[in-house]
């Protein structure tokens, strides 16, 4: 059985997709079979098709293996605002055990290296009462943090790292992504979340006008998770 890894961000920028697809390419690159989900969405397009939704079809593209686009995201609303908020003004409602369930049924599919891919941060709401971080809970997978490279990221990285380990899950690595062309004293930052973070750095990914999943990869490491 192959490794799951559910992903998240210390923001909505954090560009958690450009490194999901970067993550998926340096697996492949070490003859690894792909799968990535999106379980839930925000800000997706209609089509003849249905919604469709930005982050999804990249990683369809980024993964070796073959999904129907409604088993890689199963839940999408069209604005793009939080998730639980655009479902309540279209009447419709989701939870955790759902989520998780459609979550098991395109894991079946054989993979030797999986990603679930969140919306937002660690403390997204998914309805009244739960978050999109119990959904990890419920399948009881490690999780890779994405950390958006701008000032007040120490102070994010810390908070959610905080959350994830008080979660009772574990932090299997993270990824110093730069979100923007320059960052002041930018060394200074990197070596203090290193120090931080009781995890391995998979990767520092510089900021990339076309961050293509075959550039990103080069700047990223799988062994710590394979």
């Amino acid at each position: 059985m192959g490794k799951t890894f559910f992903l998240t961000g210390t923001d909505t920028d954090a560009g958690k997709t450009v490194v999901a697809c970067g993550l998926l390419e340096a697996a492949r690159r070490n003859n690894l079979k792909t799968l990535a989900l999106k379980p839930i969405s925000a800000g997706c397009q209609p089509t003849v098709a249905g919604l469709r939704n930005d982050d999804a079809l990249a990683l369809m593209e980024a993964m070796t293996g073959e999904l129907a686009y409604e088993q890689v995201n199963p839940v999408s609303t069209e604005p793009p605002i939080a998730p639980h908020i655009a479902l309540e003004q279209s009447g419709r409602r989701v939870t955790i055990d759902r989520l998780a369930g459609y979550c098991r049924g395109a894991l079946m599919h054989r993979s030797d290296f999986a990603l679930i891919e969140g919306a937002g941060g660690w403390r997204v709401p998914v309805n009244s009462r739960e978050m999109l971080s119990d959904l990890p809970k419920a399948l009881g997978t490690p999780v890779i943090l994405v950390v958006g490279m701008k000032l007040g990221c120490l102070n994010h990285a810390r908070l959610t790292v905080e959350a994830i380990l008080h979660d009772g899950l574990k932090l299997a690595g993270w990824v110093a992504n730069c979100v923007q062309p320059e960052m002041a004293v930018y060394k200074e930052n990197l070596e203090t979340l290193k120090q931080l973070i009781p995890a391995p750095c998979l990767g520092e990914v510089p900021y990339l006008e076309n961050p293509a999943k075959d550039t990103v990869a080069d700047y990223l490491d799988v062994s710590a998770l394979c």
